[in-house]
């Protein structure tokens, strides 16, 4: 029989060991946070203040920014904690939140980016009929889905961590709660967890992926249907940023998450530092980070309205 052990925190290993790596991570991390909260919650309220933003584009990317603003705060603030503290613990409870909360948002992004993708589709490859089929409520019925299926999945893996047993060791080698270090560590109740949690990222990427490669295509053969160079590179610079971002996301959830947890993969969010395939740092911190600058620094549009928002800022003063 095994001894199992009723626990009631874990201990978080961390980035390192070592005190001034630590307040070197420190200062990285808290600037990268900073300039997340201020990049994302800028953009919300640039599109939500800026006339020519209102569109449906725009509305999905404030959703994507929102989303952003969460899944950053739910590692980051616990990881500073951590890395100027001596115990380094997090709660049972706030393990299971931790990864509630990372897996609902993972999958709301996921889909966010899929029916971003379908509605450059619509813009590009449908625009006689964008504006009406586009309308408000359609927009808030497609942003709806990623929402309430992300978080009702979400619900489903977490309960499946919940039945995993521990056997008195609570050293999570990880800087945050992740399924793969806790499916390592436990000593029973791992066979479901860890097939459920591949199968359903595999079924979720894949469907999410496949809607962003279908609207793609269609989008192609759209604008190659455009006989000016000037439209192409119109309908092209459109769908830039976008293209972009999904590249980034989709090429680190599945370098991170479509294997099984074996030990090499649990070591993945640690080493990111050392080695430039060690994703987990990248994408937990600096993801929520590059978006608005990615949509900002490529796209003409955010760019006019910042200058017509600061405009009236300084008139204003």
């Amino acid at each position: 029989m095994l001894n199992f052990t009723d626990v009631k925190e874990f201990i978080l290993l961390g980035l390192t060991s070592h005190r001034e790596w630590q307040v070197l991570f420190f200062i990285i991390f808290l600037v990268v946070y900073i300039i997340t909260l201020v990049g994302n919650i800028g953009m919300i309220m640039l599109i939500k203040v800026s006339p020519q933003l209102n569109s449906p584009m725009y509305f999905f990317l404030s959703h994507l920014s929102f989303v952003d603003v969460w899944f950053s705060s739910n590692v980051t603030p616990k990881m500073l904690e951590n890395l100027l503290s001596e115990t380094k613990t997090i709660s049972y409870t706030g393990c299971l939140v931790q990864c509630f909360l990372f897996i609902a948002l993972v999958h709301v992004d996921i889909f966010i980016l899929a029916v971003m993708a379908f509605d450059r589709y619509m813009a590009i490859g449908k625009h006689l009929l964008y504006g009406s089929r586009m309308s408000r409520v359609v927009c808030i019925r497609l942003i709806s889905f990623p929402y309430i299926y992300g978080f009702l999945t979400s619900l489903a893996a977490t309960l499946w961590t919940y039945g995993l047993y521990f056997c008195g060791k609570i050293e999570i080698n990880h800087f945050y709660c992740a399924d793969p270090p806790l499916i390592k560590m436990a000593c029973a109740g791992t066979f479901v967890k860890e097939y459920t949690m591949i199968i359903l990222a595999g079924i979720n990427f894949t469907y999410s992926l496949t809607v962003v490669i279908i609207s793609y295509l269609f989008i192609l053969i759209a604008i190659l249907r455009i006989h000016s160079a000037e439209g192409r590179k119109k309908a092209f610079s459109t769908c830039g940023s976008h293209l972009t971002v999904v590249i980034i996301f989709y090429g680190t959830l599945i370098f991170m998450y479509l294997r099984r947890p074996t030990e090499e993969s649990v070591e993945q969010g640690i080493f990111m530092y050392l080695r430039r395939e060690k994703v987990a740092v990248f994408y937990t911190t600096v993801i929520p980070m590059l978006n608005p600058m990615i949509y900002s620094l490529r796209n003409k549009d955010v760019k006019e309205a910042t200058s017509k928002v600061m405009s009236r800022i300084c008139v204003t003063e």
